[in-house]
């Protein structure tokens, strides 16, 4: 008697081994990845509910692209991006996110490219012995492909540093000016360790993220625009995706 047991690859992913996409957009909110997938996907499979944490592959102008759902902060984040890359072979996760703005020119719905990260995480010190300091950064084409694409549709963006925070609540409801002081222009919760992952496993990333709300002007998004009132964001990585993104680019040679 011959019984078929389903392939599951990681722990909280529980897609067969071909059911992701080479290429992975990543939001914290799991119903972003469904609205995602429902407006931009044709042919959709959702491969992942695990925790409600939802996985969808489909078809956008004839490429294949998954996006899923990451939950809020580092850790959660990790999890799922150390699953995508190690059981799934993903060859480039694109972080579509929020922030909070830190600087006066940054404003409630523009696009903040992230060139690098930094942190109050202690994540890193696992890595790196005391005294070490990492400093990620994003894939050169991918952040360069972003910016022609904001110049084209002509959007409002900003290219530099953010501030991954463990604390969504501070106790210290000042800190962030230090590092505003220091030209960071937005803070959120996951980028320093996708870019940190990403170069661990040599893969190609980059953090595309919509100002939600700015720490000066006390402006924000209401929840039901967080999580689908990102247009200007979709339009940037999928045209990223239609110019550039080819399946083929990301099969592994025999070398690798």
């Amino acid at each position: 008697m011959t019984f078929f047991i389903k392939a599951i690859m990681s722990i909280h992913i529980q897609a067969e081994k071909g059911e992701i996409a080479p290429v992975v957009l990543l939001p914290g909110d799991p119903l972003r990845a469904k609205f995602v997938a429902d407006t931009y996907l044709e042919e959709v499979l959702c491969y992942n509910r695990v925790r409600g944490m939802y996985g969808f592959t489909g078809i956008h102008q004839g490429v294949r692209v998954s996006v899923q759902g990451s939950g809020m902060g580092m850790p959660s984040m990790a999890i799922y991006v150390n699953e995508l890359i190690q059981s799934y072979d993903v060859r480039c996760i694109i972080r579509i996110g929020s922030c909070g703005a830190l600087q006066e020119e940054v404003e409630v719905h523009d696009l903040v490219f992230a060139m690098t990260a930094s942190t109050d995480s202690v994540m890193n010190l696992e890595r790196f012995p005391l005294g070490f300091t990492y400093s990620p950064a994003p894939t050169y084409t991918l952040l360069e492909r972003a910016i022609q694409a904001a110049r084209e549709e002509q959007l409002r963006y900003h290219v530099g540093s953010v501030l991954s925070t463990d604390s969504f609540y501070h106790d210290n409801s000042d800190l962030w000016k230090q590092w505003a002081r220091f030209g960071t222009l937005a803070v959120e919760m996951e980028t320093y360790q996708l870019y940190t992952l990403a170069a661990k496993f040599n893969i190609e990333t980059l953090s595309i993220l919509t100002v939600s709300d700015s720490l000066l002007t006390r402006k924000e998004l209401n929840s039901e625009e967080r999580q689908i009132g990102l247009q200007n964001m979709f339009d940037v990585v999928f045209s990223i995706i239609r110019s550039n993104m080819k399946e083929k680019e990301y099969i592994p040679t025999n070398n690798e």
